[in-house]
């Protein structure tokens, strides 16, 4: 890894977030934030959505797949099923150092696994309708899952698909590094310091602060309050878009 995709990583450990061993040992132990920001006082040329935990919650059906794994593997699955989400699933197993692992078969493995199993996966509230008010070509989504298994949670949650989307396989490196970030904001023909970044997990915070972007943290299926200085809403619902005659985008509470 070369010293630009290390930031990231250094950024987490340097200000003790959640999910980056061995700094961490609570991940997703967060707090809400509060405070006034202006993401809500500016126009964007770009919404960039993360999709599990995000504009999804595929949680159970994940931790499901990812449990059975890490069992036949011996690993502690309760600890384990936290450090998992929001990376690249070869990301996951590579950094296990587990001996005598394959590393890219147990990577198929668990997405022939987890395309299968969509059971529960399910759209955040308000989620659908708030995709739908956006122009097609502002917007997309930057995933840490391979191309079949995004495009097989998104029809199974309903939410509408983008022309385009980054996935584990448009990237060398996956989040924190913000590549995925800077595709994506390419993908629609915007600068990334221009968009506004939706993420429910540190990993993606990091890669979405690298790439330059404003971010707004889903907190829907967090466990507890997330430490951050960035604006946190629950779910889409209540919010609204006003979109400008070029196309521009700024979020409005409705409620």
């Amino acid at each position: 890894m070369d010293t630009n995709a290390a930031q990231p990583f250094a950024a987490a450990a340097k200000t003790g977030y959640p999910g980056f061993p061995p700094a961490f040992p609570s991940p997703r132990i967060f707090r809400l934030s509060t405070a006034r920001h202006t993401v809500y006082d500016k126009r964007y040329a770009g919404f960039l959505f993360d999709m599990d935990g995000t504009l999804l919650n595929s949680i159970a059906a994940a931790e499901r797949v990812w449990g059975r794994w890490a069992a036949r593997h011996g690993l502690d699955v309760e600890a384990f099923l936290p450090t998992m989400h929001g990376k690249r699933g070869i990301d996951t197993i590579r950094g296990l150092g587990l001996p005598g692992v394959d590393v890219e078969a147990e990577a198929l493995v668990i997405e022939r696994g987890e395309i299968e199993d969509v059971e529960g996966v399910v759209a955040l509230p308000g989620a659908i309708d708030f995709l739908n008010a956006l122009p097609s070509d502002r917007w997309s989504i930057v995933t840490s899952a391979p191309v079949a298994l995004a495009r097989a949670r998104i029809e199974a949650a309903g939410l509408p698909q983008p022309p385009k989307i980054v996935t584990a396989e448009d990237v060398a490196i996956g989040k924190p590094d913000p590549a995925g970030y800077r595709l994506g904001a390419r993908h629609i023909g915007a600068d990334p310091a221009r968009c506004l970044v939706f993420e429910d997990v540190m990993a993606g915070v990091l890669a979405a602060e690298a790439a330059g972007s404003d971010v707004m943290v889903v907190t829907a299926t967090h466990g507890h309050p997330m430490e951050t200085p960035h604006p946190t809403i629950a779910s889409y619902e209540g919010l609204v878009v006003h979109v400008d005659s070029t196309g521009h985008m700024q979020i409005v509470r409705a409620i």
